[in-house]
Order: structure tokens, then C-alpha cells, then sequence
């Protein structure tokens, strides 16, 4: 496909945001973002940008808690696109439906799979953004053709529930739903698992998170309607805002925690999510600034298999292919410097991987 095909058959608005949030992703796998945080940086404006980009520990927002809500909701955005494409070229619902079965089946077993690689064993955590996505995905499917209406209570349900069921467990030690550890989230990951995932993250997550990409399907479908781009952008804007002002107006009540996914964390990251969008159809698909676009389009057309490659080992043997030359150049610089501009190197080198299949057509899809 060349540049100008690309610009004119797909929604760039969607390829940009899936594009940028995918280079984030491989520059985290690459430690690039490690640098900023450097104690030598610690009373520096840097500093405070690069902790934006590590998880908050525990009741907070930060810019990096919110990637993970962005790729959900993004697959929830394409999946209407995708299943009208599969409808014109003939496929059945009930075809499509097996292939989502398939997808999510495989999802499931990848995202597990990443964890039990670095343990040497297996093991069961199911919390990394693979796994999710194949809950996720198969509810949003299931309600995708049901009324605006079904959707939003559906995803408002499944937020509720697992609220109701964080603050009513019953079982001693996990009765504190906001503790970490001492929840039922982390009780549901010992039933499953025999053992806590570290870091305070639950697998349970899938649930609430669920909301995200029935969200990302309702604008999906939006975005794909006959109303004018100014009807869809204030839509966009309306359903953002308010899901925003419901997070962090529930933060008294229900803290924002990314960890065990709570209810005003669903809402809170699902209106910047919103938003999100909102900002990239507006500027790409509304203003026309396409260039540069495919800088990081080119990242998002292959996300499974950056993912996977980054995850497994691929950006740490970039990195060991990487420094010689990196200290041998900029040895002079210092070792901070040095390093970053290692993993600046990496990350560039990774992103030339997706442009070097993007231009041999090679796309990598379950």
C-alpha cells in the first residue's frame, strides 16, 4: 500500500492513536522511559514527566495508567469497522462470531503464556493486556449489534458488579476492597493461581475493564455514522467529559486505582480515553494534519507482533545489539546519556521492524 493509498482508505485518526500508543509500549519495553526517572534527574522537571510515565503505586492517575485502557479501547473502535468489512466481503455473523471465539481463545493463551516464559514454569496470571482483551472482546462482541442503549447499561453493569463485589467478599483477610493484597481480586488470583502476581495487579480486571471496549464500539460506530464530523465531535466530547467528571467525582468515595481496576478508574481513564480520540479525529481526520501520520501508523498495523517480540526478549537483544556502538559514539556524553540514547536507539530500531513489514505488506493477525 503506498502513502497515498494508505491516507485515503483507512480512518487515520484510529491508525494514529493505536500508532503512538504502541511506540510508547515498545519504548516502555525498551527502558527509555527509565531514563527520565534517574535519581541525578530527581529535582529536575524531567524527572516529574518521566514519573508520568510509570504506573502510580497505588490510589492516583498518571499519564502511564492510562495505555493499557487506550489499546482496549482502540480494538474496541476497530472491531464495527472490521465486522462491516467482513459482512460486505460475504462472511456470515455466525463466521465472524467463531473468529472471535478463536481470537480470544488464542488471546488468552498468549497472554498467559507471557507469564509463565520469564518464570520458567507455568504459572496462571492472566493480567497483562493480552489476556484481558480476550474477555473483553468476546462481551463487546456478543452486545455489539444490541441498542446504544443495552451497551452503555451493559458496561455500566459490569463496572457495578465488580464494585459490589470488591466491597461485599466475605472470605477473612480479603475483605478491604481498597487494600492492596487483601481484596477479593487478590483472592481470586490465589484461587486460580496458588499466588499473588506481585505488584499488586489482579486478573479479575477483565471485567470492569470491559467497559473500555464496549465504549471503543460505540464509537466505533459513531465514527462510522451518517452524522457530520461536528455532530461527532461533540458527541465524543459529551461522553468524554462526563465519564471523566463521574471518576473523579466517585475518588472520595471509590479511589482511582489502575492496580485492582475500580470504578472510578474505569470511568476516570475512560474519559481521557475518550478524549483521546476525540483530540486525534479532530486534528487528523477533521483539520487534515496527516503528516506524519504514518510515522507511527506503521507501529500500530502490526501490534500483536511488536507486542510479542518486544515482550519475549526481541527489545532486550536490541538493546545488547545496540550499546557497543551507542558507548563506543557517546561514551564522551556520560553514563546517563549514553543509556539514553541506547534506548532511544532501540526504540527507533524497533519501530523500523513494523516499517520495514508495512512496506513488504507483512501483517501479523489472529
Amino acid at each position: 500500500m503506498e502513502k497515498n493509498e494508505f491516507t485515503q482508505s483507512r480512518l487515520l485518526s484510529l491508525d494514529f492513536f493505536r500508532g503512538i500508543t504502541m511506540l510508547l509500549l515498545i519504548a516502555e519495553f525498551t527502558h527509555l522511559f527509565d531514563c527520565l526517572v534517574a535519581p541525578e534527574l530527581k529535582t529536575t522537571i524531567i524527572y516529574s514527566i518521566g514519573m508520568q510515565f510509570h504506573h502510580h503505586p497505588w490510589n492516583g492517575l498518571r499519564f502511564w495508567d492510562l495505555i493499557q485502557p487506550f489499546f482496549m479501547f482502540i480494538v474496541g473502535v476497530a472491531m464495527p469497522l472490521s465486522y462491516a468489512k467482513r459482512i460486505k466481503k460475504g462472511e456470515t455473523h455466525q463466521h465472524i462470531f467463531r473468529h472471535i471465539l478463536k481470537r480470544s481463545l488464542l488471546l488468552l493463551i498468549l497472554g498467559w503464556a507471557l507469564y509463565c516464559i520469564p518464570e520458567g514454569r507455568i504459572t496462571f496470571f492472566f493480567q497483562n493486556v493480552l489476556a484481558q482483551l480476550s474477555v473483553t472482546i468476546l462481551i463487546a462482541f456478543l452486545i455489539m449489534r444490541k441498542s446504544i442503549t443495552t451497551q452503555i447499561i451493559t458496561s455500566i453493569a459490569l463496572i457495578a458488579l465488580s464494585e459490589l463485589v470488591y466491597r461485599t467478599f466475605w472470605i477473612e483477610g480479603f475483605t478491604q476492597p481498597f487494600t492492596p493484597d487483601h481484596n477479593f481480586g487478590a483472592w481470586f488470583d490465589l484461587l486460580i493461581s496458588g499466588e499473588l502476581s506481585g505488584g499488586h495487579w489482579v486478573s479479575i480486571n477483565a471485567i470492569p475493564t470491559t467497559a473500555h471496549t464496549i465504549w471503543g464500539v460505540l464509537a466505533g460506530k459513531l465514527l462510522m455514522s451518517n452524522k457530520t464530523n461536528q455532530q461527532k465531535l461533540y458527541i465524543l466530547i459529551i461522553a468524554g467529559l462526563t465519564t471523566l467528571i463521574i471518576g473523579y467525582g466517585l475518588n472520595p468515595v471509590i479511589p482511582i486505582i489502575k492496580r485492582i481496576a475500580t470504578s472510578s478508574f474505569v470511568f476516570a481513564s475512560g474519559g481521557w480515553t475518550l478524549l483521546a480520540l476525540t483530540l486525534s479525529y479532530w486534528l487528523i481526520d477533521m483539520l487534515n494534519l496527516k503528516k506524519g501520520v504514518l510515522f507511527f501508523a506503521v507501529v500500530g498495523m502490526n501490534p500483536l507482533f511488536i507486542y510479542l517480540f518486544a515482550h519475549v526478549g526481541g527489545a532486550q537483544l536490541i538493546n545488547e545489539i545496540v550499546t557497543p556502538f551507542t558507548f563506543s559514539a557517546f561514551n564522551w556524553a556520560g553514563e546517563l546519556w549514553v543509556h539514553f540514547l541506547t534506548t532511544l536507539a532501540s526504540t527507533f530500531s524497533l519501530w523500523y521492524i513494523c516499517y520495514r513489514m508495512y512496506k513488504q505488506k507483512i501483517y501479523i493477525k489472529i
